[in-house]
């Protein structure tokens, strides 16, 4: 199991939250029609910790994760990324906090017109401060990290579930970002695609210093991480009640 850096001689930085949420509720719909799914949520996440969030479908995962990526946007509370808070920002704040973030989500959202690199390549294209040859040389040097150097011009068509998803992964790594944010990245895949992947985005967040918070359903992959949190119903459970349900799920 991955463990949180503790030695004194290391940064402080290494303790301050990468993620942050205090008395976050969150709305759908408007009017007769505007229904609560978040209930008080309060999370922090350490620089460098991996997180799994777990519980039923429907309880509010997918959405807590999309506001802290920045898909949505938060409608109270506080809502920290890297210390900057996302509720009531400025557009240009919420963007440069996206940019900080890798998100993989379930279905790969590969573009099929493109090869595996030049897929890869869009997650540099965002950032705006890369030469094309520097995109494509980081592409490649990353996708080799997850094994698929040899399939870089292949299209999305013809890679198998778990190659793509390796794809997904790399694009949202290959930017270096301090924080990933990964759901349901296994739930397509058989149980050695799976491991493979989750075993790499592990890898590949150690080796980069980055915090991974993974919504998913997949026993088979808990043992990555440093701490299980439990949804339902929109409101996060304790954390020793997280436990006690996992283990007689």
């Amino acid at each position: 199991m991955h463990q949180v850096p503790t030695s004194e001689s290391q940064s402080a930085d290494a303790f301050t939250p990468a993620i942050h949420v205090e008395q976050l509720d969150h709305f759908f719909g408007t009017g007769e029609l505007r229904k609560q799914v978040l209930f008080d949520i309060n999370l922090s996440i350490v620089a460098g910790e991996i997180v799994i969030l777990t519980g039923p479908s429907g309880s509010g995962k997918t959405t807590l994760l999309s506001l802290m990526g920045g898909l949505r946007s938060p409608q109270s509370g506080s809502l920290r990324i890297l210390n900057t808070e996302l509720v009531d920002a400025a557009k240009t704040v919420a963007v440069k906090a996206r940019r900080s973030c890798g998100y993989i989500f379930q279905a790969h959202n590969l573009h099929s017109s493109l090869t595996a690199q030049e897929n890869v390549m869009m997650g540099l294209e965002v950032h705006g401060t890369y030469s094309r040859a520097e995109r494509r040389d980081r592409a490649l040097e990353i996708l080799a990290l997850v094994g698929l150097e040899e399939r870089s011009q292949y299209y999305p068509e013809n890679l198998s579930g778990g190659q793509k998803q390796r794809v997904a992964i790399a694009r949202a790594l290959v930017s270096h970002p301090k924080i990933v944010l990964a759901d349901e990245p296994t739930a397509a895949l058989d149980k050695q695609s799976g491991r493979d992947v989750v075993d790499i985005m592990q890898k590949l967040a150690r080796e980069q210093g980055c915090t991974i918070l993974m919504v998913t359903h997949d026993n088979r992959v808990l043992d990555v991480a440093d701490r299980i949190i439990y949804m339902e119903d929109g409101k996060l459970v304790k954390n020793r009640e997280a436990s006690r349900l996992q283990v007689t799920a």
